[in-house]
């Protein structure tokens, strides 16, 4: 018990790997919770606890690039009730706004509680006394009540990176006041919107009968809870520098040529999820070529959809329903050697990536619900020359900060198409004027800004309020 910091997260910051040799290996996620974090585990001497992936049973603590690591073993039964089952196909849809329908199952529950268990003790066992323990995501929602009854002297924070849904939605779990409860046993609760932080001090005085008062929780053992807004980000000078690298302008180049040297590039990148608006963005963008708007020796959309969750049956299903639409369109719009659009089914490196965003003219990001959405934040980083546009939907979190993209409603066609044409013909002065105040945001409120500001908060805030409350009652 020697860790002042701990992390608690569903997946370990590293990604099994094949060596040149054949021998197995590790090498960092991508993502800039890892950038984040990693500076803070080290001033802090702190270990992350998380699953590896796969059904390995005989893992062992190990340290790679400086950090200490401590794999979590999950079952295929485990996979598939905690994993699959509640985290992905009970929690995740209703958080975010029920786009596809919730399924609720006793069985997937049981199982959550019993990894949610496991991860409580491991932490448990490796934090120092009065150490920090910092956990992640909507798959670890009982971890802080579970860690604190096993050690009440660790200070605790929990952080959601998707949406948390309003009451209305919220209310259709079964198992709504446990996760509620299980969030309490933090000091700090953060989301990644205001809205998110008031919805759950709302759902605690209804559900739970737990006095509050704007962003505080008091509860009846003299401890006061807060939930926050705390809107992750990026990397944003390591994308730049990677942006403008020479080989990563080489590969923007030769991008553009392989697609014809189009007058403009449009770009999607997803995860291959219900929740991203995949569909209707591209049907959008078909309907302005079939309508004489656009013109496919001018314009090209290129969408790289990530694999992911491809054992859930939803996804096996959007990407039947996908691979269908892009057929179909490319069947009737494009012509020889000139598809309307292009679509990668696969992940790529950042590298990749950052060439991808230098292409691009205009970059669409159009999500039915989405808690922050980074992919428009790095596509803003790769921008240092000021140009390109961004089509954003006002349903993700990124809306809040990058009010000077094209605003869009993703459940409305016609208007998708009307912002993507705007940002077509923007003049040059438009464009630049846009791109700027955006880049100063995103500039400003990196993710290490952002790991900082919680973290300050998390140590700083008093954790007792000396109040008279009465115990809950209500269910």
């Amino acid at each position: 018990m020697s860790n002042n910091l701990v992390i608690v997260a569903n997946r370990l910051p590293v990604d099994r790997v094949e060596q040149p040799d054949g021998t197995p290996g590790w090498r960092v996620s991508p993502g800039g919770l890892v950038t984040a974090i990693e500076p803070v585990m080290r001033a802090n001497d702190g270990v992350w606890i998380g699953w590896p992936g796969g059904t390995d049973q005989d893992l062992q603590p190990f340290e790679h690039d400086g950090m200490h690591l401590v794999p979590m073993t999950m079952t295929q039964a485990d996979i598939e009730g905690f994993y699959e089952g509640f985290s992905n196909a009970t929690l995740w849809p209703l958080y975010h706004d029920v786009v596809a329908k919730p399924q609720f199952h006793r069985e997937w529950w049981d199982a959550y509680v019993a990894v949610n268990h496991r991860f409580a003790e491991k932490a448990a066992e490796l934090a120092a006394e009065g150490a920090t323990v910092w956990v992640h995501d909507y798959q670890l929602q009982l971890v802080p009540r579970m860690l604190r009854e096993l050690r009440p002297d660790l200070r605790i924070g929990f952080y959601l990176h998707i949406p948390f849904p309003p009451a209305e939605l919220f209310q259709q779990l079964p198992w709504r006041r446990q996760l509620l409860e299980g969030l309490l046993g933090a000091d700090l609760v953060g989301f990644q919107l205001p809205g998110a932080a008031q919805n759950f001090v709302r759902l605690v005085r209804q559900r739970v009968g737990h006095k509050t008062h704007r962003d505080l929780v008091y509860l009846p053992d003299g401890r006061t809870v807060r939930a926050a807004a705390f809107p992750i980000s990026i990397d944003a000078a390591g994308f730049e520098e990677m942006a403008r690298s020479e080989p990563v302008a080489q590969r923007a180049t030769e991008i553009r040529e392989a697609l014809g040297n189009p007058r403009k590039v449009f770009l999607g990148i997803d995860r291959l999820d219900y929740t991203k608006g995949i569909y209707a963005r591209l049907r959008a963008f078909s309907e302005l070529i079939a309508d004489g708007h656009l013109d496919v020796e001018d314009a090209v959309f290129v969408q790289v959809a990530v694999p992911s969750r491809e054992q859930v049956e939803q996804y096996r299903l959007l990407r039947d329903d996908i691979d269908r639409l892009v057929g179909r369109i490319n069947g009737d719009l494009g012509r020889i050697g000139r598809p309307a659009i292009s679509y990668l089914h696969s992940s790529y490196p950042r590298e990749e990536m950052a060439a991808l965003y230098r292409t691009a003219d205009i970059m669409a990001v159009t999500p039915y619900r989405d808690g922050m959405n980074l992919v428009a934040k790095e596509y803003v980083a790769c921008k240092f020359d000021n140009n390109g546009a961004l089509v954003l939907s006002e349903f993700a979190g990124a809306a809040d900060e990058l009010r000077q993209a094209w605003l869009v409603n993703p459940y409305d066609i016609n208007g998708m198409k009307s912002a993507m044409l705007e940002a077509y013909h923007a003049d040059e002065r438009e464009l630049t004027r846009r791109m700027k105040a955006m880049r100063k945001t995103v500039t400003q409120h990196d993710v290490a800004a952002w790991a900082d500001s919680f973290m300050g908060e998390l140590s700083d805030f008093p954790s007792s309020h000396g109040k008279a409350v009465k115990p809950a009652k209500r269910s």
